[in-house]
Parts: C-alpha cells; structure tokens; sequence
C-alpha cells in the first residue's frame, strides 16, 4: 500500500466520471491503497431508501472503506450545492485530521465544481416568482431562458436548473451566466482530479447491465417504499419511469429500456460538463473489467507509483 503521506501535501482527490464508468469500486481500491476515505458527490445518492435506484456503494464497499455523505437523508428533504460544500469541507477537514486522504468521488459535476471553485453568488429565491414560473411548461422557461440569457449553459432536461437560471436572471436583471464568469478557470485548486472515461460502446453496454440489475435487486418495489419525495430526490434517474410502471402505464421490458436510454443521455451530459469545466487527468478504463486495477498512469499522476 503507498502511503498517503509520499502523496503531493495530502491534496485530496477527486474521481469524476459519467454513470457507469465505475467510479465506486475505483476509488474503494484507490483508498484502500492510499489509505483514504470517500466522499460522496452525488446528489441523489445522499438519500436513504433509494439505494439501488441512486447505485449506492454496496455493503462490501462500505465496509472496506469509511464512506461519507452516502444514504443519510431523508428523500423528503431538499439538497444542494451550497449544502453539499458546507458538508464537504467538514467531513474533509476531519478526514486530514485523522491523517486519511480525502478521495472525493461522484457524478454530480455542480457538486464538485462548487467545492472546488466555490458558490456562484447567486440571489436567494423569490418564491412569488418561482410559483410564477412553475406554471410555465419546460418549453416556456427555455424559450424565456433563450431570450434572456443565450449564454446560459445549464442542462436544458432538467426543469429545475432552467427554473433556476432563469430566476436569476429576471432578479438581478443580468445573464446568469455572467455571473458564472469566475467559474470558467478549469483549474481545480487545493484538488487533484482524475476523470474516468471508457469507449462509448462499452459504457453504454455496462449502462445496460446496472440498468437490468437494478431491476434484478428489487428497485420498483424500492421505489414504492419511499413514503414522500422532496424536490430533489424526485429528480433521480430513473425515477420518473419506475413510477410510470407502478402505475401501469408501461411493461417492465419498456421501463427498463426507457431507464436505459435516460441513464445513457445522462451520461453524456456528465461527460460533457466534465471535460469543459476541469482539466482533470483522464484516465481511459476501456478492457478493464476489474476496476480494482489501477491504471499505472493514475497513480503516477497522484505521486504514488
């Protein structure tokens, strides 16, 4: 096992990716190497009761590795970015306390650009306009969005985002995204960065096949248990689907290849966000099927050959 302390001043690591690349057990085995602890950034992966859905870290892994931020919220409750960094700082501050590395790993991009860049500053909410805009349809609020703010880089499937990016805009009467200007350094200070790629045929084909196993392990009655949803976890992937088969309006056979296709778009746009918002070492696993090998490259990049 290299130790953490032959590693660039304890810089904690951050292992980024698309859904599916496998990250989870990357960074178990990375840990478990660099003596570290994991972090998780993901947004929906905080809630409990949403395990197979969210593809939390399975027992195994948590056992082998101290695990943070997984499965510790209600799916009632809201989550964020700003709540995400105040949790973070906290947990990697101890984490360097107990002279464990920090390894960082997850694919909600906002997330982690948020840590590692800080908070936009942003207005607070006005809740008489967001309930006025919450009566647009998600075509309205992108074609109002388009209007005032062409610039504006916010993932246009998620209503919420583009709810929010437009809130922005009206309240302070400038482009969002001029207030997003600081971010646009790739650069990731106080951080070291690997982004996990694969070939695109093979991501899609291990997309498919957690998509098929999360059936397999009980995810549709999974998703009837969770007594109240908040905002954020309803917007978990795949979520929308299983409840349409709940209620009958699509076979099984059509909700999983419709899980698929949303998990696949998913991925994409992760991929995207990550290559034009950091600078991260890429590491390619193509052929690795056993994630547990840690590509040379990696770990010389980290100083810990």
């Amino acid at each position: 096992m290299a130790s953490a302390a032959n590693l660039r001043n304890k810089t904690p690591i951050i292992v980024a990716g698309p859904t599916g690349v496998g990250k989870t057990a990357f960074a178990v085995e990375l840990a478990n190497r660099l003596d570290g602890e994991i972090l998780g950034a993901d947004a929906y992966q905080v809630y409990r009761g949403m395990e197979v859905l969210t593809a939390q870290p399975d027992h195994e892994s948590r056992s082998a590795v101290p695990h943070h931020l997984i499965g510790f919220l209600s799916p009632a409750e809201p989550f964020d970015a700003a709540h995400f960094v105040t949790l973070a700082r906290e947990k990697i501050s101890k984490i360097l306390a107990r002279g464990k590395l920090p390894i960082i790993t997850g694919g909600s991009g906002l997330y982690i650009k948020a840590l590692t860049h800080g908070l936009v500053d942003r207005p607070p909410g006005s809740p008489s306009l967001r309930s006025e805009l919450a009566e647009l349809s998600t075509h309205q609020l992108r074609e109002r969005l388009g209007k005032l703010d062409p610039a504006a880089k916010v993932d246009i499937h998620n209503p919420r985002r583009v709810l929010r990016a437009l809130e922005i805009s009206i309240l302070t009467g400038r482009p969002a995204s001029e207030l997003r200007r600081d971010w646009q350094t790739k650069a990731a200070p106080g951080f070291r960065g690997l982004l996990l790629v694969r070939g695109r045929a093979e991501l899609y084909a291990r997309i498919a096949e957690n998509v098929r196993g999360m059936f397999e392990r009980g995810v549709v009655a999974e998703v009837g248990r969770i007594p109240e949803l908040g905002p954020t976890a309803a917007m978990a992937i795949g979520l929308r689907e299983i409840q349409a088969l709940r209620r009958g309006e699509l076979s099984q056979s059509e909700c999983v290849d419709a899980v698929t296709l949303s998990t696949r778009r998913y991925a994409k746009r992760q991929l995207t966000w990550f290559r034009n918002q950091f600078m991260f070492e890429i590491i390619d696993l193509t052929g690795l099927r056993d994630t547990h090998e840690i590509p040379p490259r990696a770990l010389e990049f980290l100083g810990a050959a």
